[in-house]
């Protein structure tokens, strides 16, 4: 559909063209903007390097390295005009660093900021910000590589190839840059056309949620139940996620100050609460926890946390949501550290028959 403009007295079509036809070139044009306003192809990004090719083969280089808030690498392609099979390449591209551990990003982070200019910055502790993390979480770093295609246009080939791909889980975004010419200045419209926008979180959330599946398939994921005692009440065959919620509740129900709780519950303490402002139900807190979250470039995901209504705790005018991520090791040590630093509380807890 065009672009129209509204004058005084007609409406009328804007002209389509080419970045071509109006003397922009790919990498110091497009690329060199796209890279300081990043957002505009791929929002909740940053940049971390550009002509990345930290392999044998130096033609090789990814137009632009970024990393989302939730620490997964995204690589973005970049055509002047026709995508052709950039999908191919960019492929190549996310399974080379896909093994990047933290440190590498760093590394490549500090080349990339000495080469725009912004040597006084200081790569670790900027990428830290970025993703919200006071240490680096080496295990929740770059687990999953994103793929983000923008182009002028993109050939049915390719938007085919690109929905197959994303059916097989990976996840693929193809950005259309159409430029217009008004009277010699270039406008852009830029439109994300797969996923469509209004099918897009949908997709993230059904992609993780068959990810998750299939790894406790794989993965020997621990079920146990347990019986939990608190004080006088007795619990039966408990999950372990309800059993720690029903343990940190327990806690603040008993005079407890959250986040003096938090502090008790091992590798996860620093991310075990949040809480926002006055005694609210489940729709302000998310509202009020995404602006908060936000503000500080961060970025508030309800899924992890217990804040439906019946689980948040309402306590001296404040409203606070407890983690829901125990995996791993991080259940056993945080219900341990809880029974011990509390034992007058009488926290019992026994694997169920």
């Amino acid at each position: 559909m065009p672009i129209y403009e509204f004058a005084p007295d007609r409406i009328q079509p804007l002209t389509k063209t080419t970045f071509g036809a109006m003397q922009l070139h790919e990498r110091r044009d497009l690329q060199r903007l796209l890279r300081e306003n990043v957002a505009v192809i791929a929002p909740n990004t940053l940049v971390i390097a550009e002509e990345y090719g930290e392999w044998d083969d130096s033609r090789r280089r990814i137009d632009l390295l970024g990393i989302d808030h939730d620490a997964n690498l995204v690589v973005i392609e970049l055509k002047r005009e026709d995508g052709g099979h950039m999908e191919l390449q960019a492929i190549r591209y996310a399974a080379m660093v896909s093994t990047m551990t933290f440190d590498q990003a760093v590394d490549g982070f500090d080349r990339y900021l000495r080469q725009i200019g912004r040597d006084d910055t200081d790569a670790r502790t900027e990428l830290l910000a970025f993703l919200g993390w006071d240490e680096p979480d080496h295990d929740q770093f770059a687990q999953d590589v994103k793929i983000v295609l923008a182009a002028e246009t993109f050939p049915p080939e390719l938007t085919t190839a690109v929905l197959w791909l994303n059916k097989r889980d990976l996840d693929i975004r193809c950005v259309r840059l159409q430029p217009y010419n008004l009277s010699g200045r270039v406008l852009v419209d830029v439109t994300q056309i797969i996923p469509p926008p209004e099918a897009a979180e949908y997709q993230v959330r059904v992609r993780e949620k068959e990810r998750k599946e299939r790894a406790e398939r794989t993965s020997g994921a621990d079920h146990t139940k347990y019986d939990l005692v608190l004080g006088d009440a007795n619990y039966p065959r408990e999950s372990k996620g309800r059993a720690i919620l029903r343990t940190f509740r327990h806690l603040v129900e008993g005079g407890i100050d959250p986040q003096t709780i938090a502090q008790h519950c091992g590798p996860r303490a620093k991310r075990a609460l949040i809480s926002v402002e006055g005694e609210v139900d489940h729709d302000d807190f998310v509202r009020l926890a995404t602006a908060a979250r936000e503000a500080n470039g961060k970025r508030f995901d309800p899924i992890r946390f217990f804040c439906r209504d019946d689980e948040l705790l309402r306590v001296g005018g404040r409203t606070y949501a407890f983690s829901s991520q125990w995996g791993g090791t991080d259940w056993l040590e945080a219900m341990n550290n809880l029974r011990d630093a509390f034992q007058d509380r009488r926290i019992t807890f026994t694997p169920a028959n």
